[in-house]
């Protein structure tokens, strides 16, 4: 009742001046979340508990200044904190601008936490491949990386993508996005609860989207990618899957025109394969609140960890995609999400850096030849959509309300029944397609 009311509140605001719009309802939406949190003393979410397990190797013996400067050659850039300052020592360049937009997200977190994040002293490496394997360091102490991903093999310490901030793609912000899709739903909801177009529910309610399984992206090389195109609709097979190949190159010189996240979210399935490793769609395709087809992943991002198969994704098979994408599309038509905000991210981060700062055995020195980072000297100089998503991606407020509260790390035998858990959903669903008469 209290969101109808909201919703209705919001309605009227926008009939004073004028304007019933959707335009008019997001704008309300955004400036008044802006204080929808001042409850803030609550329990983070569940793949927080991954942060206690990334800096496990390091939690007995603490970190010193040569494990961190062991990882120097995997890196991309040294990143230093001292004194709500932020540092960078580049030594290489990353592909396109992932650098700029990851150390532009660490420069937002100290602005909308300002004191909040202690001194440290970290490498990051912005690449797509894990590069810490736990078996070449059984004796010796691991070189601590910060980057993207990880599978189960690697050390590698998982921090958020650069694309929640920017990309090298013409796609809005995850924020803007997220924002903009969640404001879309609830104004359609409240048009079909409370008037104005009646039809407006029904027109985006599930069951009106196309009824297949949706995925479009760049398959290049990659074999996973390349395999799923043939899973198609043809003149010989009708998968119930709508595939579409992205040329890069193509795709670069139309200006990404076709690349409108929002517009792809009419589809009752969307699909999720990885390319060279993990792929930062992950988030884009959640954030459309279709059921998931997660075909088999070796790798995962900070938040996919805490997905849970047959409640957050259906798994899809890696030796038989086509026909296991065929029996999940029937399956869901016939039988009548964690959500990820930026405000999950950024307390993420601030978990992840503060803990880790926590096992550091010195104090963090800002390295000769660094550069001081702010938000006036990331901006100067920028064009084009680095400068406009920057713009668009600025934190314009302090939030002085405390983060969530870290859940406690997981025993040794919670890790084990949650593989136990997914493993088993995995078998049951073969055996459902197994059983299915070909």
């Amino acid at each position: 009742m209290l969101k109808v009311f909201a919703l209705k509140l919001n309605k009227q605001i926008c009939a004073k001046a004028g304007v019933v719009t959707f335009t008019c309802f997001l704008l309300i939406l955004l400036l008044t979340s802006r204080w929808n949190h001042w409850n803030d003393d609550f329990l983070c979410p569940e793949f927080f508990r991954y942060i206690d397990e990334d800096l496990k190797p390091w939690k007995y013996t603490g970190i010193s200044k040569e494990m961190v400067e062991s990882a120097k050659h995997f890196a991309n850039f040294r990143l230093v904190i001292s004194d709500g300052r932020v540092y960078m020592k580049r030594y290489k360049r990353s592909f396109q601008t992932r650098d700029i937009f990851t150390l532009w997200g660490i420069v937002q977190l100290l602005n909308r936490y300002p004191g909040r994040v202690p001194d440290l002293d970290l490498m990051f490496e912005c690449a797509d491949l894990p590069l810490v394997k736990a078996s070449d360091y059984s004796s010796t102490p691991a070189p601590l990386l910060f980057r993207y991903c990880k599978d189960n093999t690697t050390l590698d310490i998982v921090f958020p993508d650069w694309a929640f901030w920017g990309c090298e793609k013409k796609v809005n912000t995850w924020k803007l996005l997220h924002e903009f899709i969640k404001a879309r739903d609830e104004y359609k909801a409240m048009e079909s609860t409370i008037g104005g177009d009646q039809n407006g529910e029904e027109k985006f309610n599930w069951t009106n989207r196309q009824p297949y399984a949706y995925w479009k992206g760049h398959a290049g090389q990659y074999a996973n990618r390349k395999d799923l195109l043939s899973c198609n609709v043809s003149n010989d097979h009708e998968w119930n899957a709508r595939i579409f190949n992205m040329n890069w190159h193509d795709a670069v010189a139309g200006g990404f025109k076709d690349t409108d996240l929002a517009k792809q979210c009419t589809y009752r399935y969307k699909i999720y394969v990885e390319g060279n490793t993990w792929s930062v769609s992950d988030k884009y395709i959640l954030a459309c609140d279709s059921p998931v087809l997660f075909v088999k992943s070796r790798y995962v991002g900070f938040f996919t960890r805490g997905l849970i198969p047959g409640r957050h994704y259906w798994p899809i098979r890696t030796d038989r995609k086509c026909k296991s994408i065929k029996f999940s599309v029937d399956w869901g038509n016939k039988h009548e999400k964690e959500e990820l905000r930026m405000e999950n991210v950024y307390q993420y981060m601030l978990h992840l850096l503060t803990e880790y700062a926590k096992l550091l055995h010195y104090k963090p020195v800002i390295p000769k030849g660094a550069k001081g980072l702010c938000l006036e000297s990331m901006v100067y100089g920028k064009t084009g959509c680095t400068k406009a998503f920057m713009l668009e991606s600025m934190e314009n407020f302090v939030y002085d309300s405390e983060p969530c509260n870290l859940p406690p790390p997981f025993e040794s035998s919670e890790l084990q029944e949650i593989a136990s858990r997914n493993e088993k959903f995995a078998k049951q669903v073969e055996r459902m397609e197994d059983e299915l008469k070909e």
